[in-house]
């Protein structure tokens, strides 16, 4: 249940931040140059800064719960795994030839 939701908040989180990075006005223009009237509104600068404070949040959100799902992974063991559906072979003895 808990690694369910792990992974469910990674994925959000993972598609929020493509979504942050193409609206980013990159060196050559980029997404973000769409939305240049809520820049005339919030003023460059600060929408910008709340962009790129987004951004990192989103990326250490990410690298965090990726940590945190290795930890509660379900393990596979002998008991409760698929390895205890798998039967062992029984060996079978060998013929011999017959000797000529």
């Amino acid at each position: 249940m808990l690694y369910t939701l792990v992974i469910i908040l990674t994925l959000i989180a993972a598609v929020l931040l493509i979504g942050i990075v193409l609206i980013q006005k990159s060196k050559g223009g980029g997404l973000g140059s769409t939305f240049a009237s809520s820049n005339s509104i919030l003023g460059v600068r600060r929408t910008n800064d709340v962009i790129e404070k987004a951004t990192w949040y989103l990326a250490g959100a990410v690298a965090l719960l990726s940590i945190l799902s290795v930890f509660c992974a379900p393990s596979l063991t002998q008991d409760n795994g698929i390895r205890s559906h798998i039967e062992t072979p029984v060996s079978v003895p060998a013929t011999e030839a017959p000797a000529e």
